[in-house]
């Protein structure tokens, strides 16, 4: 008997790599859904069937669809200033809507959709849980939540079993968003905005990839969303420290107050966006030492199981020594 096939999206990203190569290593039959397959011969030499496709192209999503059993929608259009934000809705609403089409066409027997834990915005009373209100701050977060309403409504249609997790930051090696925060630090140039006193959670790769999969098999997670995340939050002071440390530097010295950063994000967005200009700062980016961000995987816990296993400390370490390995810090 055949064994069920299993179909990834994303695979050529950082937590859908991960993803479909634990699951080749666990001797999964994995497909992956990829638009250029120069970039993943890396997952072809695991043993992964490559198939070309986009997420905007219907017919193509029909043929990745053939003989699957499972789908890891992971695949999204990520927020940077450069990226058109036509594009970018396409992709993670519109482009949810094929990837389901598909499916419900091709019968599959479980669909997980990747959110993010960014459709709750800021987290007024910390932790929060699945069940807090959505309020999505910038065009990703929004794109994201309209994907997600898609899968929802899906789901609430029965259309497909369908299963919804929100990840929260991810970090490991491999990961690139996070250098953008130890470079500095190591180089001594980071500077903190505020008071440092936000919480901020994030999560290890190998505990994320454990989770989805979890979300993939557990036979009651069909028609339930799941926040995954590592426990517990930090505040940005704890985090930087932490950083500080697997580094091997010092702290930060040097502080300032956060709304006049915040002001200037805004101006620098007024004035470049009209003339087609990448901003060199913008508020979003100032948002990270404004607002609480700390949730509650109690849920998670209780009916899938997930138990994250890597602390904070080590993974800043494990992250760090491959960063190091790189020659990127």
């Amino acid at each position: 008997m055949d064994q069920p096939k299993i179909l990834v999206t994303g695979a050529t990203g950082f937590a859908g790599g991960q993803l479909a190569q634990t699951l080749a290593c666990r001797g999964q039959t994995v497909r992956a859904l990829v638009r250029d397959p120069r970039r993943a011969a890396h997952l072809q030499a695991s043993g992964i069937e490559l198939v070309c496709g986009d997420l905007l192209d219907p017919v193509s999503l029909g043929q990745a669809m053939a003989g699957i059993h499972t789908v890891y929608h992971i695949a999204a259009t990520f927020r940077e200033e450069k990226i058109d934000e036509e594009k970018m809705w396409a992709t993670n609403s519109q482009g949810v809507k094929h990837m389901l089409d598909a499916a419900v066409a091709a019968n599959v027997w479980r669909f997980v959709h990747c959110s993010t834990v960014g459709v709750h915005g800021e987290i007024e009373n910390p932790p929060a849980d699945e069940n807090a209100p959505y309020k999505p701050e910038d065009h990703y977060q929004e794109s994201k939540l309209a994907g997600e309403k898609i899968a929802l409504d899906y789901m609430k249609h029965s259309q497909l079993p369908i299963v919804v997790f929100r990840p929260a930051g991810i970090y490991g090696p491999g990961d690139m968003r996070f250098l953008k925060l130890f470079r500095p630090i190591k180089k001594r140039r980071f500077l903190m905005l505020g008071s440092g006193e936000v919480l901020y959670q994030l999560i290890y790769i190998d505990d994320l990839v454990e989770g989805i999969i979890r979300c993939g098999t557990a036979e009651n997670s069909v028609g339930n969303v799941y926040i995954l995340t590592g426990e517990p939050a930090v505040t940005l002071n704890e985090l930087v420290a932490g950083i500080a440390r697997a580094v091997g530097a010092p702290g930060p010295r040097w502080r300032l107050p956060v709304m006049p950063v915040y002001l200037a994000g805004y101006l620098c967005e007024l004035i470049c966006k009209p003339m087609g200009i990448e901003p060199p700062l913008y508020r979003r980016r100032v948002d990270f030492f404004r607002k609480d961000r700390a949730f509650t995987i109690e849920k998670a816990r209780r009916e899938l199981g997930f138990d994250p296993k890597v602390d904070l400390i080590t993974g800043l370490k494990r992250t760090a020594e491959w960063y190091e390995a790189q020659g990127l810090i």
